[in-house]
């Protein structure tokens, strides 16, 4: 099976996507150049974000894809036409065919009614409609403080990279949801001392 990606680019993910009736949110390295607006680095691959709840509709945005749900620990599997992803679940790679790259990785994300709700934890929560932002390209984009609260998980050098360029774009609001999310999600971490309000 191939392996190697080229990843759509997020204009062509916002087209692709424009006909999915549900909220989906750029994330990862994309998102946090959309929060930047410039960009910092080449990126192996693009997450779409979308909610559990919505996840089948995908199928019918990339009708005629491949999709490849992920099973942990990290095996790859056809996701069969209509079929609802178990819970542990939450990583989908897509392709047109076959012989051709990986172009989008779809990350599934939970909810409770109109609430947002990490799969690392879910007493990390928030309003649907608060966890998004939109791009000057028109791109929706998972917000900021969201988006370094996953990359907070077994940091990596590009996860300090993002950490440090968007820090300073932080209120002391999300400064303040960020720092508790990571200390009841991770304990003792590095970024706590940079990230809580002054």
């Amino acid at each position: 099976m191939r392996t190697d990606w080229d990843p759509v680019p997020p204009a062509e993910v916002h087209e692709l996507f424009a006909a999915l009736a549900a909220p989906w949110w750029l994330a990862g390295g994309y998102a946090v150049e959309q929060a930047l607006g410039r960009s910092l680095r080449e990126h192996g691959d693009i997450d779409v974000l979308v909610l559990r709840r919505d996840h089948l509709a995908v199928q019918q945005v990339l009708r005629g894809w491949e999709w490849w749900a992920a099973d942990p620990p990290g095996a790859l599997r056809p996701w069969q036409s209509g079929e609802i992803l178990p819970a542990e679940v939450c990583d989908v790679w897509c392709r047109p065919a076959a012989d051709r790259p990986w172009r989008i990785q779809l990350m599934i994300d939970e909810s409770d009614g109109e609430c947002w709700t990490s799969r690392r934890n879910p007493r990390v929560r928030r309003e649907v409609r608060s966890i998004g932002r939109t791009g000057a390209s028109g791109i929706p984009y998972l917000a900021p403080e969201i988006l370094l609260f996953y990359k907070a998980k077994d940091t990596r050098p590009k996860d300090e990279a993002d950490f440090a360029a968007l820090l300073p774009l932080l209120t002391p609001g999300q400064r303040r949801w960020l720092a508790e999310a990571i200390g009841d999600t991770y304990g003792a971490h590095p970024w706590l001392a940079h990230a809580s309000p002054g």
